[in-house]
Protein backbone atom coordinates (compact mmCIF):
# COMPACT_ATOMS: atom_id res chain seq x y z
CA UNK A 1 0.00 0.00 0.00
CA UNK A 2 1.44 3.35 -0.96
CA UNK A 3 1.22 6.55 1.04
CA UNK A 4 -1.09 7.85 -1.71
CA UNK A 5 -3.42 4.87 -1.22
CA UNK A 6 -3.47 5.34 2.54
CA UNK A 7 -4.07 9.07 2.21
CA UNK A 8 -6.99 8.44 -0.13
CA UNK A 9 -8.52 5.88 2.27
CA UNK A 10 -8.22 8.27 5.23
CA UNK A 11 -9.20 11.43 3.36
CA UNK A 12 -5.94 13.24 4.10
CA UNK A 13 -2.96 14.42 2.07
CA UNK A 14 0.02 12.21 1.27
CA UNK A 15 2.44 14.55 3.06
CA UNK A 16 0.39 14.18 6.26
CA UNK A 17 0.73 10.39 5.98
CA UNK A 18 4.49 10.80 5.60
CA UNK A 19 4.70 13.03 8.69
CA UNK A 20 2.54 10.68 10.77
CA UNK A 21 4.40 7.55 9.63
CA UNK A 22 7.76 9.17 10.40
CA UNK A 23 6.61 10.19 13.88
CA UNK A 24 5.25 6.71 14.60
CA UNK A 25 8.51 5.15 13.38
CA UNK A 26 10.63 7.46 15.53
CA UNK A 27 8.49 6.49 18.52
CA UNK A 28 9.18 2.81 17.76
CA UNK A 29 5.49 2.04 17.23
CA UNK A 30 5.63 1.01 13.55
CA UNK A 31 8.09 0.14 10.83
CA UNK A 32 7.21 1.54 7.40
CA UNK A 33 9.31 0.39 4.47
CA UNK A 34 8.32 0.60 0.78
CA UNK A 35 4.58 0.39 1.31
CA UNK A 36 4.72 -2.24 4.03
CA UNK A 37 3.62 -1.22 7.52
CA UNK A 38 4.57 -3.44 10.44
CA UNK A 39 3.21 -2.72 13.89
CA UNK A 40 6.16 -2.92 16.25
CA UNK A 41 4.37 -1.98 19.49
CA UNK A 42 0.61 -2.52 19.41
CA UNK A 43 0.01 -1.48 23.02
CA UNK A 44 2.02 1.70 22.50
CA UNK A 45 0.20 2.44 19.25
CA UNK A 46 -3.19 1.99 20.92
CA UNK A 47 -2.12 4.27 23.76
CA UNK A 48 -0.95 6.92 21.29
CA UNK A 49 -4.28 6.78 19.40
CA UNK A 50 -7.08 9.20 20.14
CA UNK A 51 -9.92 8.19 22.44
CA UNK A 52 -12.05 7.53 19.36
CA UNK A 53 -10.01 4.37 18.71
CA UNK A 54 -11.39 2.76 21.86
CA UNK A 55 -14.93 3.88 20.98
CA UNK A 56 -14.69 2.46 17.47
CA UNK A 57 -13.19 -0.80 18.77
CA UNK A 58 -15.98 -1.22 21.35
CA UNK A 59 -18.64 -0.57 18.70
CA UNK A 60 -17.01 -2.98 16.25
CA UNK A 61 -16.89 -5.67 18.94
CA UNK A 62 -20.53 -5.02 19.86
CA UNK A 63 -21.67 -5.31 16.24
CA UNK A 64 -19.60 -8.42 15.65
CA UNK A 65 -21.19 -10.15 18.67
CA UNK A 66 -24.77 -9.44 17.53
Amino acid sequence: MTQDDLALMLGVTRPSISVAASALQRAGLIRYIRGQVTIADRAGLEQAACACYRSVTREFDRLRDV
